[in-house]
């Protein structure tokens, strides 16, 4: 292979992975590889309004195309996005995070240069905690070697990786490199036999086997998989809150969102009473246990994600996840009918609103009606996410959330990154009004890129997950006019609903209105909320009540500072 340039590799690496679009803010430390960037015929820049949201925005284009990037400057820039690519390590979204930095010439020379906080290696150390690989490019001998390492292990672990570009090495000549043969992972097939024999006779035994189904299906690219293994077995299967839509709401297997005591009671129940609970892919967090009130027995249970494998109490370190998910499908499981098992609620026709006050219950009912096979959902944190969990969504892949991190801010940068990632689906974004004052300015950058998302505003005047537990003027933040932005950007449509009938003449309008945004501000009772929301706030009030004398716990609030 010829010599080639660090900056020039690095932009043919991320587009031979698939990506096309890159987040991010020019700065001085990282204008020579924006420089290049620029003249990239595959690969386009996305200049956000602020860092944050180029994070949120490549995090959830990582989420529907498989990988997605940000690019920074070093300090100021990096730093804002530190919370973003915690987020996508915590739910597992292969974000690669590219800083620019000092030359190498310059930190040698040990001078105190803007942007700097302690010594040139403490942002490294900072990103290294929250990816699973990290590197800084300090001579072109090994840039080829250190990005083609730092790229296939956001990949295979399906996590942020950090590669930091001093400005001295974008355009110094990589050597010639000879790869050696990748070497595949794969399973003991001795213990992966083992394993498959196990989980089969557990099955098979059981009078009432279950599949609840996590992120990792739709993260490791096994949804195909694991719907044609509950449809051939006839195993019927349920999802977690963070994996809503990993399976479709259409198929007949399919139960709904399954969390525990803080959701529907027959999906609970139906879930709990199993004999063989089989957790593939699935992370054991609060949120997607209902606060904890998830009542499932590990002697009963097969467990299987990309870091562990376990059957009942036995753990198989030498098996990998997808082999395990494929050897099931081909596995002698005797199949079964589908009978007496809980199935998510269609929605009702789309009906003419009347002049009764809108409610959170009335909105969701609406938004149910309005949504087809071209919407994705994108939901921010609080009751646009707990309302949204009863949603019927008619594909797969078609509802993002940050459900398990819960950081606020995240729907309005992620429709920018989900429709430039899928440009044939519409986004629909639920945001509170608080949420969106933290990155709703990327409303503007939709505008440049010419794109169409439908955003409601469930305008209650603050911050309702907390309101039922701990009400304060903290809870509250300041009013703004969101029906009014397009008048400010220059493009867009506003609309101000207070009735029923507001809504569905709004939702109607922004159907028809595919050249721009459709802003949507819902006047909503400051103590108003979602049926999903005032299960979870008993539950949250409950802990609250129990936690030890002086102090409290609060997991999932709207705000988390």
């Amino acid at each position: 292979m010829e010599s080639e340039r660090v900056g020039e590799y690095l932009i043919r690496r991320l587009t031979e992975l698939g990506i096309r679009h890159i987040f991010g803010i020019p700065g001085d430390y990282v204008l020579g590889f924006y420089d290049l960037l620029s003249r990239s015929a595959d690969l386009e820049v996305i200049n956000t309004s602020d860092e944050q949201g180029a994070g949120f925005a490549a995090d959830a284009y990582a989420r529907v195309k498989g990988l997605g990037a940000v690019c920074v400057t070093y300090g100021v820039g990096a730093l804002k996005i530190a919370n973003t690519t915690a987020q996508a390590y915590a739910e597992k979204s292969p974000v690669v995070v590219i800083s620019g930095a000092p030359g190498i010439a310059e930190q040698q020379q040990r001078q105190l240069l803007h942007h700097q906080i302690t010594d040139y290696g403490m942002q490294k150390r900072v990103f290294e905690e929250f990816t699973v690989a990290a590197t800084v490019i300090d001579t072109p001998e090994t840039a080829r070697e250190e990005i083609d390492r730092v790229l296939a292990a956001a990949l295979h672990f399906k996590r942020p990786v950090y590669i930091e570009l001093p400005r001295d090495q974008v355009f110094a000549l990589c050597p010639p490199q000879r790869k050696p043969p990748i070497k595949k992972e794969k399973s003991d097939p001795a213990a992966l036999q083992e394993a498959i024999e196990e989980a089969v006779g557990l099955i098979n035994a059981a009078r009432q086997p279950v599949i609840l189904a996590g992120v990792e299906i739709h993260r490791f690219g096994l949804q195909k998989e694991l719907c044609q293994l509950a449809r051939a077995k006839g195993i019927p299967a349920a999802a977690t809150i963070l994996a809503k839509s990993v399976i479709a709401d259409t198929e007949k297997f399919y139960m709904g969102i399954y969390e525990g005591a803080t959701g529907l009671e027959e999906v609970r129940s139906y879930v709990e009473s199993s004999d063989c609970l089989l957790l593939l892919g699935a992370f054991l967090t609060d949120m997607d246990l209902g606060l904890f009130t998830a009542n499932i027995d590990p002697s009963t249970s097969i467990y299987a994600t990309s870091e562990r494998i376990s059957i009942r109490h036995h753990r198989f370190d030498s098996v990998l996840f997808h082999d395990f998910i494929k050897g099931l499908l081909k596995a002698a499981i005797v199949p079964r009918k589908l009978q007496g098992t809980p199935h998510p609620r269609a929605p009702k026709p789309f009906l003419h609103g009347s002049d009764k006050k809108i409610t959170v219950a009335s909105l969701f009912e609406q938004v149910n009606a309005f949504l087809d096979t071209t919407t994705m959902v994108v939901a921010d944190i609080g009751d646009a996410l707990f309302g949204a969990n009863d949603l019927y969504l008619h594909h797969s892949t078609s509802f993002l959330s940050p459900a398990f991190y819960a950081s606020l801010g995240f729907a309005v940068p992620g429709a920018l990154g989900a429709q430039l990632a899928s440009p044939k689906v519409r986004p629909l974004v639920l945001v509170g009004d608080g949420a969106f004052q933290m990155t709703g300015m990327e409303i503007s950058t939709i505008a440049r890129c010419g794109l169409n998302p439908i955003i409601i505003v469930l305008n209650n005047q603050g911050y309702s997950t907390e309101r039922p537990m701990l009400d304060g003027p903290y809870n509250d933040v300041h009013p703004w006019h969101f029906s009014k932005i397009p008048s400010v950007i220059g493009t867009g449509i506003g609309f101000i609903v207070e009735t029923e009938a507001d809504l569905e003449q709004a939702l109607l309008t922004a159907r028809k209105n595919t050249d721009s945004f459709t802003i949507i501000d819902v006047k909503l009772d400051k103590h108003d909320r979602s049926p999903a929301l005032t299960r979870l706030t008993k539950k949250l009030g409950e802990k609250v009540q129990s936690a030890p004398s002086g102090r409290t716990t609060s997991h999932g609030g709207n705000k988390q500072h």
